[in-house]
Order: C-alpha cells, then sequence, then structure tokens
C-alpha cells in the first residue's frame, strides 16, 4: 500500500538516514515559491561509499523500488548497485523519487552544493540547489515542460532579485 504522496517524509527519511544530497527539481522550486506542480521528488547524492550505502538503506527504508520498468527487473537496492549507474527513478511508499548523480547541465552534487542554500522546513534543514542552478539544470536537460519551466524560474528568479534589492 502506498501512502499520499508526501515530499516532506521523503526528505526526512534521507535526513534520518544522514544522506549528502541537494534538492533539485520542481519541488526545489516550489520551496522558491513556483506554482509549477510536481509529483516527485528529485535529488542530487554525493557519490561517496559512505553516502551510497546511507542512501540505499533510506531507500529500503522507504519501500523504493524502480520505476518506468516494463517487466521485473533483478535489481540490488545496495550502495555498488548506485555505484553502477547515475540516474535511478524509484517509486516509493511516498510517492515517487528521482536521484541523479550529475544532473544535466552540472557536475554535480559539489558543484550545486557549493551554491545551495539552506532552507528551514520547520523540523528539518534541507539544502536546495541554487535557483539559478534550477535554470541551468531545465535549460540543459531540454525537453518542452523543462523549459516551459526555465520561463517560469526566470520570471521568479526576478522577481525575487527584486525584492532582495528593495
Amino acid at each position: 500500500m502506498t501512502d499520499p504522496f508526501d515530499p516532506l517524509r521523503i526528505l526526512r527519511t534521507l535526513n534520518a538516514y544522514e544522506v549528502d544530497y541537494v534538492l533539485v527539481g520542481g519541488f526545489a522550486g516550489n520551496l522558491y515559491g513556483s506554482a509549477l506542480i510536481t509529483w516527485d521528488v528529485d535529488i542530487c547524492y554525493e557519490r561517496s561509499t559512505e553516502n551510497m550505502e546511507r542512501l540505499s538503506e533510506a531507500l529500503v527504508d522507504l519501500g523504493a523500488e524502480l520505476r518506468g520498468v516494463d517487466e521485473p527487473v533483478l535489481f540490488r537496492l545496495e550502495a555498488a548497485t548506485l555505484a553502477a549507474g547515475d540516474l535511478f527513478t524509484f517509486t516509493t511508499r511516498l510517492g515517487p523519487l528521482d536521484i541523479l548523480g550529475v544532473p544535466a547541465g552540472t557536475e554535480g552534487f559539489d558543484d550545486l552544493r557549493s551554491a545551495a542554500v539552506a532552507m528551514d522546513l520547520g523540523d528539518m534543514d534541507v539544502w536546495v540547489a541554487d535557483l539559478q542552478d534550477l535554470i541551468r539544470m531545465k535549460r540543459a536537460a531540454g525537453r518542452s515542460q523543462d523549459l516551459a519551466a526555465v520561463e517560469h524560474l526566470g520570471a521568479l528568479a526576478d522577481v525575487i532579485d527584486g525584492i532582495e534589492e528593495g
């Protein structure tokens, strides 16, 4: 049984396992004020063996299963498997979770973490990719929905810049 989509519980689980990640994607945009609807959580994860061990444990706790495969696939949810790939899309009991080692247009975790913003979400802090980095990733991905999001996020960045200057 899957619970309703609960991005905050997904992030709490990652934090409970002390996973090093930066929140990217639509939910990150939502935290900046974007009204674009998203139905998954996207993270860029740090790729050390220790972190991938913690991430695999969190994924097991979340009941993660590969998403987007037509037939059952032998898949061992462990650090070695994560190390062998870069992008994994999962269905969890709390909703979809995509994990990216090197998101489009970036050099990965260190690149994004250097400009990320620590956001207080009440009972936890989450590192969220900088708004300009979100735009850079969307532009590099180049899908039609990403390019539409670039326009929206760019307008949002202009508003935020105007508030900070005023």
